[in-house]
């Protein structure tokens, strides 16, 4: 059994939160350059690079629910998380920079064993880290509203970091020259890119894990008991047998796949259909910081006004909506010309409420799943927070594979051109590109808005679930959680301090 835990200050809640900039560094990095990086800067086929996205989530099907079982089953005087988290630090820094620095002049199979040799480091030491230290949320935070308000802390981090090392490489690193040389297309800006990234997803590592390592007194403990394999297999069955588990990660899964696809595409779409400029691009992604800010600091309002599901319904169908207008007004013909301020003007709204929808949505969903903790712990006896979040991540990286997958066959299907200029692309290609990704896009977010709907723990459940576990460890009943500052409020508590 764990102590009783103190309420959590606000410097625990931001340390805690700081992580999550690591992983979206990462994340952000991979899903925005590295299929544009690998095929038009390296040389390398689209077809093969996606292949080997393919060959990482095989090898994440077999990692990630290992680190969970195994963490949420480890002894140790840093408790079940820390000690996987502080040993994350070293590898996948080191690896994300050696990703985007591949020897020059090596034949194209020397390239393919070097690309997938730095993927699989990166992406099993990326979840020594981020699976604990996603499962400590729920945790920390046991309260149906105060849950979402903290992982909404969290993730605002995550915009905040991830967009922001976006914008750095669009204007510092990868900076266009104004003769057009330069920009995402040169490999000269990738090495102190990749270096600033490796220090920074380092530095959040060690920051956020030394940051709650004194929570770990009030943590869950490893039980105490000897399993056989077979025993343990059942346990996992058990646990991941779970209509609301089944529900949220079939959601998480369309919703992998469509990203996985959108977040390839976006650049080839940003470069080539709008036919942007780097510095128009990097506009984009600083407003999308503000509309992704925004989205993860209202959604703890929207769950008390509406319940998670519904909440999450409304901004993901909204999102949805938003997202595909401008493509399908092109298509129409009802968008202003390429390089007219209008267009842009349109762009920049667009990219607002479509983060802000999307930024909500994903709180929204991650505190849906968080809440499955509790229902399995009911049914099944045991607090499996590592193996229900691995198997999630897991589902979903596996699917999201699948949408980078289907964003390099449809620039195969429409032969897109190796080293591709700016506006001199066949029209007939950059028609194609749009008219394929619309329902491609629209059938997989719709199939995540549908599975949603059959979501079926809200407030009162997750109470009745929560007073459950007290009866069986014999506790008081809980007094009412003293209220958890939201992300905003942290902000201005933050800015008032200073």
């Amino acid at each position: 059994m764990s102590a009783a835990r103190p309420p959590l200050s606000f410097s625990t809640k931001l340390l805690y939160a700081v992580g999550a900039v690591a992983n979206a560094v990462k994340l952000r990095g991979l899903s925005t350059f590295l299929m544009l990086f690998y095929n038009q800067v390296v040389g390398l086929p689209p077809q093969t690079v996606t292949f080997i996205l393919m060959i990482a989530l095989v090898f994440d099907a077999i990692v990630d629910p290992m680190v969970g079982q195994i963490s949420d089953n480890f002894k140790s005087r840093l408790g079940r998380r820390h000690p996987f988290m502080y040993a994350a630090a070293i590898p996948v820094s080191v690896a994300y920079f050696l990703l985007w620095n591949p020897p020059q002049g090596w034949e194209e199979g020397r390239l393919v064993a070097y690309l997938i040799a730095c993927l699989l480091t990166v992406r099993l030491f990326d979840t020594f880290f981020e699976l604990p230290h996603s499962t400590l949320a729920p945790e920390l935070a046991k309260d149906y509203d105060e849950r979402t308000r903290l992982i909404s802390l969290r993730m605002l981090f995550g915009v905040i970091g991830g967009l922001g090392m976006t914008i750095l490489a669009y204007q510092v690193f990868l900076k266009e020259s104004p003769d057009g040389t330069g920009g995402v297309l040169s490999r000269d800006g990738y090495w102190a890119y990749s270096l600033t990234a490796a220090l920074l997803i380092f530095t959040c590592i060690i920051v956020s894990t030394a940051g709650t390592q004194n929570q770990i007194p009030y943590l869950q403990t490893a039980p105490t008991r000897k399993i056989t394999f077979r025993a343990m297999l059942a346990e996992v069955g058990a646990t991941l047998n779970n209509k609301a588990f089944v529900v949220a990660t079939l959601t998480g899964m369309f919703i992998a796949i469509a990203t996985g696809a959108r977040n390839a595409l976006e650049i080839y779409f940003g470069l080539y259909f709008w036919e942007l400029t780097q510095a128009q691009m990097a506009g984009l992604v600083t407003v999308s910081v503000l509309g992704g800010a925004a989205g993860v600091v209202t959604a703890p309002k929207v769950a008390r006004r509406l319940g998670k599901k519904h909440g999450a319904i409304l901004l993901y169908a909204s999102a949805l909506t938003v997202g595909v207008s401008p493509i399908v007004a092109r298509l129409f013909g009802l968008m202003p010309e390429n390089g007219t301020g209008l267009l842009y003007t349109l762009l920049v709204v667009e990219t607002v409420i479509n983060t802000a929808l999307a930024g909500g949505t994903g709180v929204l969903l991650v505190s849906m799943v968080a809440d499955v903790i509790e229902d399995a712990e009911v049914k099944t006896g045991r607090r499996s927070e590592g193996l229900l979040m691995s198997a999630d991540n897991l589902f979903k990286k596996l699917v999201s594979g699948v949408g980078v997958f289907i964003s390099g066959s449809v620039l195969a299907l429409i032969h897109f051109p190796e080293n591709a200029q700016r506006g001199k692309v066949d029209p007939e290609i950059i028609q194609s590109m749009g008219l394929i990704y619309l329902p491609v896009i629209g059938t997989l977010f719709g199939l995540g808005i549908l599975s949603l709907c059959a979501f079926n723990i809200d407030k009162t459940r997750h109470e009745e679930n929560l007073r459950t576990l007290r009866e069986r460890a014999g506790a008081p009943p809980a007094e009412a959680p003293e209220p958890l500052a939201s992300a905003a409020d942290d902000a201005d508590t933050a800015t008032s301090r200073a």
